[in-house]
């Protein structure tokens, strides 16, 4: 709770660096800035911690008074807290919004401020079993993926920037293993720019775009989630399994069952429960009765990878047709 305090803050006072306010706003914390870096000639928020721990009670006073001090050049504070999985699972945390709530409500003077969590359900949900009044604090925003035409537009802008063509087919190659997710955007377009020569992205440089982004995000993403919490030989050699022919990025449970060993059968129910719950795969209602597919087409890309590289999978160097 006091590192938040201290980031909020410290965003506060670098937001106003170089405005008309900053003065306001360097005054109103004092003796809690700091210079840092080489020569001093960069600042920020540093109060120690007993004096963090007074503002996180006083968090809603200490931004009424900093408003007071802007009312002529700012309406209001838009707070933004992202990446908010440790404080969801905190109790304090979870107190602490209520409160905040409260205390505006009631407050004779008000408080223009907006303050938005970023997260997954699941981290609401946390609070809500925490703190079970925050129930009907919420203002719920669901930030929805990009459509395919959205990721084929950040593409096109992305590597229109440094020059680089490409065409509407390979867009739509790009975009599909996508998936609607900014991230993995980013990381396929990252990838993709390293292997770009005279300036243009063919099927050559697509491909091996796409694939490098696989492993990329299977090492940063995939293998910290599943493999770290999965210690089962067999779990693995199940994922790598299905993600090879003639299962691909759809399976059914069934099909799949008929290449497993005995010992592999005897843990696939519990296999695709967990595998379910950590967001690898989901149900497949087109596929009809016990059909799943992988959640991302880069995740089954990168099992599919990942066991060719244990020579458990044969994967074929051309292009990949929509079908695999």
């Amino acid at each position: 709770m006091e590192e938040m305090a201290r980031r909020v803050f410290d965003r506060l006072l670098k937001e106003s660096l170089g405005k008309s306010w900053e003065g306001r706003v360097t005054d109103f914390f004092g003796n809690h800035i700091k210079r840092v870096g080489l020569f001093g000639v960069s600042v920020e928020f540093g109060a120690p911690e007993k004096d963090l721990r007074r503002m996180v009670h006083d968090f809603a006073p200490a931004l009424r008074n900093l408003m007071e001090r802007l009312k002529d050049v700012k309406k209001a504070v838009f707070l933004v807290l992202d990446d908010i999985n440790g404080l969801a699972s905190s109790l304090e945390f979870a107190n602490w919004i209520k409160s905040l709530v409260d205390e505006i409500a009631t407050a004779r003077e008000p408080l223009p401020l907006c303050l938005v969590l970023v997260g997954l359900e699941e981290r609401r949900q946390s609070l809500v079993q925490l703190q079970p009044s925050l129930a009907r604090v919420f203002d719920l925003i669901e930030i929805k993926a990009w459509s395919n035409s959205e990721t084929r537009d950040f593409f096109r802008s992305a590597f229109s920037t440094v020059n680089v063509a490409v065409d509407d087919e390979n867009l739509t190659f790009l975009a599909r293993f996508a998936g609607g997710l900014p991230v993995l955007a980013h990381e396929i377009g990252d990838a993709t720019f390293k292997f770009v020569r005279d300036n243009r992205i063919d099927d050559d440089v697509a491909l091996k775009g796409v694939i490098t982004a696989a492993e990329i995000i299977g090492r940063k993403h995939l293998e910290p989630q599943v493999f770290q919490e999965i210690r089962s030989d067999r779990y693995r050699t199940i994922l790598r399994k299905i993600a090879k022919k003639p299962f691909q990025i759809r399976f059914k449970r069934a099909e799949l069952r008929e290449h497993l060993t005995s010992d592999e059968q005897d843990v696939l129910h519990n296999f695709l429960r967990r595998m379910v719950k950590l967001d690898v795969i989901h149900s497949d209602p087109e596929g009809g009765r016990g059909a799943y597919r992988f959640t991302n087409e880069l995740h089954y890309l990168y099992f599919l990878l990942e066991g060719d590289a244990r020579g458990d999978a044969d994967v074929e160097p051309e292009r990949m047709s929509e079908g695999d």
